[in-house]
């Protein structure tokens, strides 16, 4: 039982940090469309880059916490 809530509480937390770092990556890529005067195309490059990175980190949290 001990180890359901440890699963839980790790895998919880995966879509919202999923998002969060998808964010973080579109609102830099937008700061930098802003200042280079890309047309959007710095908040694509943010998603972009930001997709792989998050699954990327959710995978080595995951792996670290034995789920993988």
């Amino acid at each position: 039982m001990n180890n359901l809530w440890k699963a839980a509480a790790i895998l919880s937390g995966v879509g919202i940090y999923i998002a969060v770092v998808i964010f973080l990556c579109l609102y830099i890529g937008g700061l930098v469309d802003d200042y280079f005067s890309l047309g959007g195309k710095g908040r694509l490059c943010g998603i972009i880059l930001g997709f792989p990175l998050a699954c990327y980190s959710v995978y080595r949290q995951l792996k670290r916490h034995g789920f993988v």
